[in-house]
């Protein structure tokens, strides 16, 4: 018996496209930029004010715009130009990361114009990030759009393989405010290839629509539709436990295996080298497995990479467990966003989008509080144990919640057939007509 499962792209056939190739090198060194600011951001906290619930606090000011403005960002990247909105987010950022390198290198940085300023490149993210995505079936072909999506990932964790490490090199360096000065710089590429970008215009038969009905017309379409339904459930399970590695590393670095900065760079360095291992073996997965399965699977890895953080006290063994989480993060990271942009049509993409943004950013804001205040409470390495055990124990639950890829599907908008020509008009008593469909 053959297998039926369709060949997989190659991961690099997406890249044969000029645009997107300079897209996704522009926007590599921008992730560099963010995965950077990131570190020096956590990194400075810890020294305004190290306590478990403000470090904690600056990944949630990051994460929780997107809780708020995910969905209106993806309706208005369905209803308005796509590459408009995308330049305006990339400046807005570049203006607010240059605002807080200048305040840094002043020394008038507090804890709280550090949070004000992260939360103002979190808007600019949450407005980016369904727009972004949203272009690449512009781009690229149906067939190529999962590995368009896991390149996307290879990027992101490029940057997470390289930024943080770096990050924490120009920190000791440098100190934070050059780490932030460097992050507005990245920006500058993005701009540079979009405003050289001239889409076609995007063909649509449906009417045009506002704002507010764009937005009530996108969570209606969610309400029934059940494989947008099973994505969205099981992302935000996931991330609610996820979180917790994330939130918490920085202090596991610092106090319980008494690195620098660097040492924490190396440790978020090696969860994204392991996602570039993912990113390579998930069309050979993909081949040989259901897509539940693969995510099934993927999130038993995960959650012992949670359990190791806070257990293993020797820094190789954490290094190759952490490579190991990354490599079940990529795979979880692109199957979640595969779904979602293929079992929706065109027309309320970034919607989807916006929604699943919602659901994975505001799970990670919310619950990275949580997580923080149970390390107050409990410390760090029970905390990272529930979060572990929690993990394995949803998978019981969202058995019943069953995921797939829609990559084959047809879900173009049905229009208006065009009236048929006749060759000879009959006169209406010639008799019967025989009609073949």
């Amino acid at each position: 018996m053959t297998d039926s499962r369709p060949q997989a792209e190659s991961l690099w056939s997406p890249l044969q496209n000029q645009f997107f190739m300079g897209l996704w090198i522009a926007q590599a060194v921008s992730n560099i930029g963010t995965w950077m600011q990131s570190t020096g951001a956590a990194w400075l906290m810890t020294s305004l004010d190290p306590s478990p619930l403000m470090v904690a606090l600056v990944q949630t000011a990051s994460s929780i715009p997107v809780f708020f403005l995910g969905v209106a960002a993806g309706a208005l990247a369905d209803i308005i130009d796509r590459r408009v909105l995308l330049i305006f987010t990339q400046v807005w950022m570049l203006v607010s990361a240059t605002v807080l390198a200048l305040l840094t290198v002043l020394n008038l940085t507090t804890s709280s114009s550090l949070l004000l300023l992260t939360f103002s490149l979190g808007v600019g993210s949450a407005f980016m990030s369904p727009a972004f995505q949203a272009i690449f079936p512009e781009l690229v072909k149906r067939k190529e759009l999962p590995a368009a999506v896991t390149l996307n990932g290879v990027s992101f964790n490029i940057a997470r393989s390289v930024g943080p490490a770096l990050g924490g090199v120009v920190v000791a360096l440098a100190g934070p405010g050059a780490v932030f000065l460097l992050n507005a710089v990245s920006f500058v590429g993005v701009v540079v290839v979009l405003y050289r970008w001239h889409p076609p215009g995007r063909w649509n038969p449906l009417p045009s629509e506002r704002l507010l009905p764009a937005i009530r017309m996108g969570i209606r379409y969610a309400r029934y539709a059940t494989d947008l339904q099973a994505a969205l459930i099981r992302t935000g399970v996931f991330i609610t436990f996820a979180s917790a590695l994330w939130a918490l590393m920085p202090l596991v670095a610092r106090f319980n295996l008494g690195l620098g900065a660097a040492g924490y760079g190396i440790l978020l360095g090696a969860v994204g080298l392991g996602s570039l291992i993912g990113a390579a073996i998930q069309p050979y997965l993909r081949q040989r497995a259901q897509v539940n399965e693969l995510v099934t699977f993927s999130e038993l890895i995960f959650a012992a990479a949670t359990i190791a953080l806070g257990y293993l006290l020797s820094l190789p063994l954490l290094i190759i467990a952490m490579l190991i989480g990354g490599i079940a993060w990529l795979i979880l990271m692109a199957s979640f966003n595969t779904m979602v942009q293929t079992v929706v049509p065109s027309w309320v993409q970034a919607r989807a989008l916006g929604l699943y943004i919602t659901v994975f950013m505001g799970g990670m804001a919310f619950s990275s509080i949580l997580w923080g205040i149970a390390a107050e409470t409990m410390g760090v390495q029970t905390t990272l144990l529930i979060s572990g055990i929690g993990l394995v124990a949803s998978l019981l639950f969202m058995s019943k919640v069953p995921v797939r890829d829609g990559v084959h599907l047809d879900l173009s908008p049905s229009v208006p057939w065009p009236e048929p020509r006749m060759v000879i008009e009959p006169h209406r008593d010639s008799g019967p007509v025989l009609i073949t469909i």
